[in-house]
């Protein structure tokens, strides 16, 4: 009987201690929140993230990476599978970058959307791509000045050969004897340079002479146009003229009808000096008047 009591109670004790066991690690784990599961694919390296590392998105922890793989089909790309809080809807715009904690080197996963937030909500078990993150793109950029500042440093070390010195030095010593002789040449221009300002202030004066001759002609042409002034009396004295000219006309045509007269009559008293005496002579009688003769002769 007393060894059946110590198995009873052995065995009791086994099934409270794994209950309690299995309470604890209950306890323990916390995995009562349901999952939705995304899968990342990432065409870069994924070095420092590992197995259980965080979720991130707009700062807040909503998960945790669950398998990091090769993608079967394409060898190129590596899939993340990822559990988030079945509570956070995705956007559909939504893409992950990898951040670094510190100077640790551990990575973890972050979502982002750059542009707004979409309304459309992002499907479960749908893929995310991966960006390259920030650390990656200062490296590559890095990688890039590099490969540029050693170019650079070639070409000069081919710039800056022997020959190339020499043919520098030579250069310098040329400029050297151009800047001298500009300088000559600025000693000779310097007394043109006086000439020109003395032909400058000349020209002034001239300039201030001719302002002048045109005021006083701009004054004497409004002395003459103004009203009562010489334009003026030439207007009048040609109206004068205009009004003139019939009335000399008719005397000048008088006058000839006078002198063709005197003509005729200093013509007949030369034909007829009795004239002046006796008159004109009577005009001899016409045919069918009184007195008519006529002429001797015979007729034809």
């Amino acid at each position: 009987m007393e060894n059946r009591a110590h198995a009873l109670i052995a065995g009791l004790f086994v099934i409270c201690f794994g209950a309690a066991a299995l309470i604890v690690a209950h306890w323990f784990k916390g995995d009562s929140i349901e999952h939705d599961h995304y899968q990342v694919v990432s065409r870069e390296s994924v070095t420092g993230l590992g197995l259980q590392a965080s979720v991130y998105y707009r700062g807040v922890n909503i998960g945790k990476v669950n398998r990091i793989y090769f993608d079967p089909e394409n060898m190129n790309q590596i899939l993340i599978d990822i559990a988030i809080d079945g509570s956070i809807r995705l956007p559909s715009n939504i893409y992950a970058q990898l951040g670094y904690q510190g100077i640790t080197g551990l990575a973890y996963l972050q979502l982002r959307n750059d542009t707004e937030i979409s309304p459309e909500i992002l499907p479960e078990d749908a893929r995310i791509q991966m960006h390259p993150s920030l650390l990656d793109e200062v490296t590559g950029y890095g990688q890039n000045i590099l490969n540029n500042v050693n170019e650079l440093v070639i070409k000069l070390h081919q710039l800056l050969n022997e020959d190339n010195q020499d043919k520098i030095a030579n250069i310098l010593k040329n400029i050297e004897k151009i800047t001298r002789g500009f300088d000559g040449i600025a000693d000779n221009i310097q007394p043109g340079l006086e000439s020109f300002a003395k032909l400058t202030t000349e020209s002034t004066i001239l300039v201030n002479h001719l302002d002048d001759l045109l005021t006083e002609i701009n004054q004497s042409m409004q002395k003459v146009n103004q009203q009562d002034g010489i334009i003026d009396s030439l207007t009048n004295s040609t109206q004068e003229i205009a009004a003139t000219i019939p009335q000399l006309r008719k005397v000048s045509t008088g006058l000839i009808r006078n002198s063709q007269n005197l003509n005729r009559v200093l013509h007949q008293l030369e034909e007829n000096p009795q004239m002046l005496l006796f008159g004109h002579p009577a005009s001899q009688p016409g045919p069918g008047e009184a007195g008519f003769v006529a002429p001797s002769g015979n007729i034809q």
